[in-house]
């Protein structure tokens, strides 16, 4: 590998990382989708390990992969873009609209979470307005879709304490919140779905702590309580991490943006299955195989 041009590794790499693992379709699926984070693009130099501007080529390696795997869609947990320069609004829309012309390569339906960075240089209106989710409509923030007899359900967990939704930076990234009514909506799409549940956000749902939910206890409850949740699946924790609670798994994709280079990316293909789920990781993103745990509610 050595030898070879860095060009001609990426692409050795790219034909690679499409060819089936070995534990790849040796069970029956349920749904198979694609998953990435954090990728905040924008177009000005890197910080730290921030790679803002090499997301646009690690996006288009994410969707060409899951072109070839044929998976059923493709969904971004937040982050998608990145303000925290505090650029004009007119640039800020400019990389929006340019990551998501990247992302709306993949020939299926897609689906976008909202993160904090989102509204760092803009309001939510304007961010829905150059994303596309397919099916839903433009306005909402937070919806559902049920997918090969499942129901994921989207959360968006950018308020303040106050209830104030994030805009052009009216917030700390610390103070993340499911509002009152976002409560309600989640345990009635809960205690309506006939399927079993995959749930997606930003910040996470599994602890207490700065980049956790501020109300995660009580959005944790609702889950547990249904009965019905298998997993939820967040970004925003640029290292990821597992763990399972009381019967769910909580599953924090690394971010896309940390590193240079193709070898730092990070997406995944989710393989639900009827007795495990299982996250197949690519460049730096961790693989997984989280059971289903049976309980008794």
């Amino acid at each position: 590998m050595r030898d070879l041009s860095r060009r001609q590794f990426v692409l050795t790499s790219l034909t690679i990382l499409t060819l089936p693992r070995a534990a790849r379709g040796a069970r029956r699926s349920s749904l198979r989708f694609g998953m990435l984070t954090d990728s905040h693009y924008a177009d000005y130099a890197s910080r730290g390990n921030r790679h803002y501007r090499e997301s646009l080529a690690k996006m288009r390696e994410c969707v060409d992969s899951m072109q070839e795997q044929g998976v059923e869609f493709l969904i971004e947990l937040g982050d998608f873009n990145d303000g925290a320069a505090k650029p004009p609004v007119e640039d800020a829309l400019r990389f929006l609209a340019r990551i998501e012309a990247e992302f709306a390569r993949f020939d299926g339906p897609r689906y976008h979470v909202l993160g904090n960075h989102n509204m760092d240089a803009l309001s939510k209106p304007q961010v829905l307005s150059q994303i596309r989710n397919t099916g839903i409509d433009p306005e909402r923030s937070f919806y559902c879709l049920d997918h090969a007899g499942l129901r994921c359900i989207v959360l968006d967990a950018n308020f303040r304490a106050d209830g104030v939704a994030y805009e052009q930076g009216n917030f700390q990234w610390t103070d993340a919140n499911i509002p009152a009514a976002q409560l309600e909506w989640l345990a009635q799409q809960l205690d309506a779905s006939p399927h079993p549940v995959i749930v997606f956000i930003h910040q996470l749902l599994d602890g207490e702590g700065n980049i956790f939910v501020n109300n995660a206890a009580e959005v944790r409850q609702l889950l547990e309580a249904s009965g019905k949740t298998l997993a939820v699946f967040q970004g925003h924790h640029h290292s990821g991490s597992h763990r399972q609670l009381n019967g769910i798994h909580y599953y924090t994709l690394r971010a896309m943006v940390e590193g240079s280079g193709a070898e730092n990316s990070s997406y995944a293909v989710v393989d639900v299955q009827p007795d495990q789920i299982v996250v197949e990781g690519y460049r730096r993103a961790v693989d997984q195989t989280m059971p289903r745990v049976e309980t008794d509610r």
